[in-house]
Parts: C-alpha cells; structure tokens; sequence
C-alpha cells in the first residue's frame, strides 16, 4: 500500500504530474531521468495540456524532494550519476537520475486507469471473435509442425485477448447495471444512445452464437493433435527464467484448462461454458435495457417521475406553516412506525402522567431486551448452574497431595532435626514458613527475645544466642545471626 501513498499525499496532484512527465519520457524511450530532465518533461506536458489540465510549473529544485519522496515510497529508483558534473564541487554534490520501479509503474498504471476510465471504454467486442478462430487453426498447425515459438506466440495471445474480453465483458455489464440505477438523473443520455446500444448488444449476442460452436470446435481440434506436446512446446518457448521448468509447464497447461472452460464444457459436467454464460448475459441485458427504456419513456410521457414527485414534496416541505407540521408530513411521507417501547409508562404515573407528550416529558428507561427483541424483559427461570465435578475432583487432589507432602516434611523435621543433614525442598518450604511465622510473632523486649511458632505438628523455636545457626538446604546455606533454633514436636 506504500506505493499508493501519493495518491492522498498532501500534493498528491504534484506527485501525479511528475509521474506522468516520468511516463512520457519512458514512452520516447528515455528511462534514466535527472531532475531537471523531469521538469522540461513537465514543461512539454504542459504545452500539450494548455486549456484542459493545470499542470503545475515545477523547477528541477522544486522537483528534486518531490522525487526523493516517490523514491521512499519506493515508486521510484535513485542511482547515482557522477558523468553529469562538470566540476568537483558539482561531483561532490547529489548527482541522482531516476526511473520507475516495476512495482511502481503499475501502481501508477493503475491510478491513471481508475482516473482515465470512461463509458466508451466499457463495450463487447465482437471483432475478435474471428481473430480467435484463426489463431486456434494456426495453433493446430503449429503444434503439428514441433513450432515452439509460434506455439507460445499463439497462446500467449489467446490468453491475453481472452482476459482483455472477459474484462471488457465485465465492465459493460457493470456501466448497464450502473446506468439502470441511475436512470433518472441520466435519463437524456440513455434515450440518445439508445438505439446504438441495443444495436451493439445485438451485433455481439448473434456473432457470439454464431463463433461459439466454431471456437469449441477449434479447441478440440487443438487438443487431437496432442495436448501435452502442446504445453510442452509452449514451456520450451516460455523465455521466463525465475520460473523452473516444472512451473512453466504448471502454469501453461493452467491458461489452456481456462481457455477450454471458456469455449467448451465437458459433457459429465453440468455446468455451462463462458461463452454460453456470456451469450445469456448479453440476452438478459438486452431485455433489462428495453425494460429500462419502458420506464423512461412512460415517465417522460406522462410528466411523473421520481425526479418530480421529489420537487413536490420538497415543496409541501417549504410549505408547511410550523415544525410540528414539518414533523407529520414526514410521518405520514417515509411511513414511519411507532417504537416498540410507546406503551412504557414512568415508573412514578403521578408524578408523570401519561396524557404528557414525548416531547415535554422526561425519557423513560428502556431495557435492552425491549429495545433489541420488542419483547418485555421477564425475570425468567433461574440459569443452570454448571458443575465441573472433574475440575474440583482433580483439585481436590492436589490438594491432598500437598498436604501429604507438607505432614511428611513435617514429621521428618521433628524426628531428625536440622544439624548435619541438608534439607529437602519440601522441608525447606516448611522450614521458611516456620521461621516466619516465629519472626512475625517475636517482641523485641531489651532487645532480645524468645519467639516461637508451630505448625503442621512441628514447632520452631528462636532463641537469642552468641553465635550464628547455619542450616543446609537444597536451596542453599540459610545463616541466622546470633540466633539458635531449634525444631520439636508440638504437643
């Protein structure tokens, strides 16, 4: 998306310019383009578009950041140009040339598509329909002879001329279906060409039919004389070198299927080939054109259109004496329902009778189930409660796991005591949760003090002394200074 950015860009219209004067030189085959080459470019645009487009006047300074810029967005590549100084201060200088990138010309090949778009551009060609019976009967010929190179010429052509008409195809059907909905405002250009597109739809529908049997036939045709030496020869042709072997032939025998598809359905198969598909579609626009034209032409005759009926009504709006007015003749125009909550009363009548109107009383509290559903909001029968008899199960087992491990940990404590062993992990849990339980339960009188604490069946004692306690653990080596402690049963 980061090559569209100068199409919103905040001088998206000097952005677009400077392409275009970039395409016009890569249309007269100059691809490497210095700033100021840009601007005499954009000068010649300018000429050529006097009277029809502002082109804006841009110096090769003034372009220079605009070309910086495409060239971060990466529509554009930079490269340096050190034969264009003629000095050493002018080599030391940015010296840069620029040309599209191939991501970047499509972006902008794109956009200028989209803005260049007319009606005219959107019609059925029928013409080519006799250019696609000769290159299949060339292609026979050609895949009998071994020809490679013309194999992968008329294929590749027949690709390409058959997306072009789908595409074609597609964009006729969409500007009809455009025009059906818009036929009031656009009523004077339809009965213009009226005649010339019903003529053109039916010059297309009857060689349509007329090719259709013929084209399938062809294909077939091509097909007896070998249908994989065919994509065989097309892949030896095919000049693509980031593409393996493998993948030529892949994609080659893929653009064969949906030409087959396109002229001819397999008989197991219940479905319709493209071409008959077209030849319907083409059939049903025409009658949705003469349907189209039957509603204009009545509406012109009898003087009532939709166009009319509006201006009336936006008069009786202009009209109307008072906004109250205004109000109902809304009602009664768009056919507006009354809400689901109007029979709600306010939760104190006396305070706020129901004779008041909605407009002098305050709003009411509306339930969502009311507003969502139009059903009042009942309290129901009570949910059912979900029971997870395996989750408690397995936690209650847990638990008892722990506490089985925390008693023996415990009784170990109290037969074996604390000096010249190293404790357990389950010993030193107890051990440190002991020793804060004592820590927490200790009052400092002069200074020094007994505390104790007990718990799971063991008791720990803390007692002032002259030396230090060193206990071993898993965890490491715990130190106490100038404290004893000492660990028996509790009683």
């Amino acid at each position: 998306m980061r090559l569209f950015s100068f199409t919103n860009a905040e001088k998206a219209t000097a952005y677009l310019w400077t392409l275009r004067a970039l395409d016009r030189a890569r249309a007269n085959y100059v691809v490497l383009l210095h700033a100021g080459d840009v601007a005499a470019s954009l000068g010649e645009l300018r000429e050529d578009y006097l009277g029809q487009a502002d082109v804006p006047s841009l110096t090769g300074e003034e372009l220079t950041p605009l070309l910086d810029q495409l060239y971060l967005w990466q529509l554009l590549d930079r490269s340096y140009d050190g034969a264009r100084a003629a000095s050493l201060a002018e080599y030391r200088n940015r010296h840069y040339v620029y040309q599209f990138t191939q991501a970047g010309y499509r972006a902008y090949r794109a956009v200028e598509d989209v803005l260049g778009a007319r009606m005219d551009d959107a019609t059925l060609s029928r013409l080519v329909l006799p250019e696609l019976l000769a290159d299949l009967e060339e292609l026979a010929a050609a895949n009998i002879e071994g020809d490679s190179e013309m194999v992968y010429r008329k294929l590749n052509r027949l690709d390409s001329t058959l997306g072009e008409m789908a595409d074609r195809a597609a964009r006729f059907y969409l500007m009809l279906s455009d025009l059906a909905r818009t036929n009031e405002t656009s009523a004077e250009v339809f009965l213009t060409h009226k005649d010339a597109l019903l003529a053109h739809m039916r010059e297309f529908s009857s060689e349509l039919a007329r090719y259709a049997p013929r084209l399938a036939a062809g294909v077939r045709a091509v097909e007896a004389t070998g249908l994989e030496q065919l994509i065989e020869l097309a892949a030896e042709a095919d000049d693509r070198l980031f593409r393996t072997p493998a993948e030529r032939l892949a994609d080659w025998r893929q653009r064969w299927s949906g030409l087959v598809h396109w002229f001819t359905a397999a008989p197991e198969d219940a479905r319709r080939s493209e071409a008959d598909r077209l030849q319907d579609g083409t059939v049903t626009a025409i009658a949705g054109v003469l349907s189209l034209l039957r509603r204009v032409t009545e509406a012109r005759r009898g003087g009532v259109s939709r166009e009319s009926q509006l201006r009336h009504l936006a008069a009786w709006f202009v009209a109307t004496a008072d906004l109250r007015g205004a109000h109902a003749l809304f009602d009664v125009t768009f056919g507006l329902g009354r809400p689901r909550h109007v029979s709600l009363v306010h939760p104190d009548p006396e305070l706020i009778p129901t004779r008041r109107t909605w407009w002098d009383a305050p709003p009411v509290e509306v339930s969502r189930t009311l507003v969502e559903t139009g059903r009042t909001a009942s309290p129901g029968a009570p949910g059912r409660i979900d029971r997870n008899d395996a989750g408690r199960r397995r936690l209650h087992d847990a638990q008892l796991a722990r506490q089985r491990e925390r008693s023996a940990a415990a009784r170990s404590l109290a037969d074996e005591g604390l000096v010249g062993r190293t404790l357990t992990e389950a010993e030193t849990t107890l051990l440190l949760s002991l020793l804060d339980i004592a820590l927490a339960a200790r009052v400092p009188v002069s200074g020094k003090a007994t505390a104790t604490g007990s718990s799971d069946g063991v008791r720990l004692t803390l007692a002032p002394a002259a030396t230090s306690s060193t206990i071993a653990t898993v965890r490491g080596v715990l130190h106490l200074d100038q404290l004893s402690l000492t660990v028996s049963g509790s009683r």
